[in-house]
């Protein structure tokens, strides 16, 4: 086991056990402020452990495969729309359900270093990410626009670019991930969506 899974696989399933927090950022209370809004969403998907799990495997599987950011971001612009819609009133039927799952899948792929087409690669991050922002949009119920657009702006920053850092530096030094480091860290992975879809059923 590398050193490179235990700083990033054990600290979310360190999280799993408070996956409540994940839908209160602020404490509770709605983003009222510009300031809120950008600190509610680069907290939001930090603090959560399914979303920060899944935002591992993404980064680990672009370095992984070598994607570059295309999809990475893809998945990114999709969970800001699904924010967006949620705020404006549309959701998807079972939203934590389908987030536990994705994590649940991201998990296993990078476990088993699955080699799908591009285009099913597209496909999933796009619906994982509909899924994930349905979920952040949660904390933003009932807030103003100026609030939600900070938020959204935070969510961009501190998905996008946790997602590329890991990405790069996984494309940079294949050899800290060498082994079975990666299938290690999406066995992690894969259990923090079991734990999520437990405490749904729980």
């Amino acid at each position: 086991m590398t050193s490179l899974f235990r700083r990033l696989a054990l600290p979310a399933l360190l999280l799993a056990p408070i996956p409540a927090l994940a839908h209160h950022p602020m404490g509770g209370a709605v983003p009222s402020t510009f300031w809120h809004g950008i600190a509610s969403g680069v907290a939001h998907p930090v603090i959560g452990a399914d979303h920060l799990a899944f935002l591992l495997a993404v980064g680990l599987l672009a370095g992984l495969a070598g994607w570059g950011l295309a999809r990475p971001l893809a998945f990114v612009a999709a969970s800001l729309a699904g924010v967006a819609a949620g705020w404006l009133g549309f959701w998807l039927p079972g939203v934590e359900v389908l987030v536990a799952a994705t994590v649940v899948l991201a998990g296993l792929l990078l476990a088993l270093r699955a080699a799908l087409p591009a285009a099913a690669w597209s496909v999933l991050l796009a619906l994982a990410g509909l899924a994930h922002g349905q979920a952040y949009a949660e904390a933003m119920i009932g807030a103003e626009a100026t609030p939600v657009l900070a938020y959204l702006l935070g969510l961009a920053l501190v998905q996008g670019g946790l997602v590329a850092a890991l990405a790069w530096a996984v494309h940079r030094a294949p050899a800290l991930v060498g082994g079975m480091a990666p299938r290690l860290a999406g066995m992690a992975v894969a259990a923090v969506g079991v734990v999520a879809l437990v405490g749904l059923a729980g």
